[in-house]
């Protein structure tokens, strides 16, 4: 709804000069009419209770949201990578940066090709993934040893990626274990112990539904940054972002003020720089970047 509006009142609707919206008044549709509802006492402080719990909960979320609009996937598919698996991969740099420590990765991925399918999980965190990381971090690997192992990576998330969509995943399989194991009354350390693992860093891409809307080209400042979510632990980070043409790329950052090891704009930065230090793997001295085929993209 809110991208709908941003891209229909200024460029389909419009404003008149004093800023009211274009249009006749139908002066035939009733005013609005306020509700007045019948609450007994132990209903309201239920209510009441509620708000509290939710407003406290809300009131803990430090969050942290900009454009980065330094690249975007127009660079990325020119160096022959998919650009999820490479924001993926800065996620994980800039995990360990802000953290010192890797952490279970929960991504969502798409299972529309199934009657029903909703999600499978894809989990970023991979052997390959860490190897990348400390090749980033150590100061004696190459260019061209982060190069390589970044592509392993990569390529090893995007394949992952590919698996989940086609209902190869593991972690829904996981789940209808667990239920049929319940139905039947059994227990199982290792399912219990696999479902109790926490996802300190849960990130998803969402659509972008204003492409066809709006010439974001031109009018950059109209771009809707969408939504995001809140961390799913005490103690972790919640990432949403969404790859908004050719050359912007919007991130949503949460996590929270009680905890005092998370910071949404310090791990905003992170990200930024993991975008960067990563780019500049496939840049040669004069800023041109070198794609897997040989040749070279300004």
């Amino acid at each position: 709804m809110w991208e709908y509006v941003l891209a229909t009142d200024c460029f389909h609707l419009g404003y008149t000069e004093e800023g009211h919206c274009k249009g006749d008044v139908n002066k035939g549709l009733p005013f609005p009419t306020r509700l007045k509802w019948d609450l007994s006492t132990e209903c309201q402080e239920v209510i009441e209770s509620s708000f509290m719990l939710a407003k406290q909960i809300a009131d803990d979320v430090d969050f942290y949201g900009y454009l980065f609009n330094d690249f975007g996937k127009g660079l990325i598919k020119k160096c022959r990578t998919s650009p999820d698996a490479f924001i993926q991969m800065a996620l994980q740099l800039a995990q360990f940066r802000d953290q010192k420590v890797f952490c279970l990765t929960y991504e969502s991925s798409m299972t529309r090709m199934f009657r029903d399918g909703r999600t499978e999980t894809v989990r970023s965190c991979t052997s390959e993934a860490v190897a990348f990381v400390r090749a980033m971090e150590d100061s004696d690997a190459t260019k061209a040893q982060r190069l390589a192992l970044f592509k392993i990576a990569a390529d090893k998330h995007q394949n992952m990626y590919r698996l989940a969509m086609t209902g190869a995943g593991i972690d829904r399989h996981l789940f209808c274990l667990y239920i049929v194991s319940k139905y039947y009354g059994m227990n199982s350390p290792f399912l219990k112990q696999v479902l109790s693992e926490p996802w300190k860093l849960s990130t998803s891409q969402t659509p972008q539904q204003q492409l066809n809307l709006v010439d974001i080209n031109k009018f950059p400042r109209y771009v809707s940054s969408g939504g995001g979510f809140g961390p799913v632990t005490d103690d972790g980070y919640g990432v949403s972002y969404i790859i908004v043409g050719e050359n912007l790329i919007t991130f949503h950052i949460s996590c929270k003020f009680s905890c005092p090891d998370t910071d949404s704009y310090r791990f905003g930065q992170q990200i930024q720089k993991a975008m960067l230090d990563i780019q500049a793997l496939f840049s040669t001295e004069n800023g041109t970047a070198i794609c897997q085929n040989g040749k070279k993209h300004m």
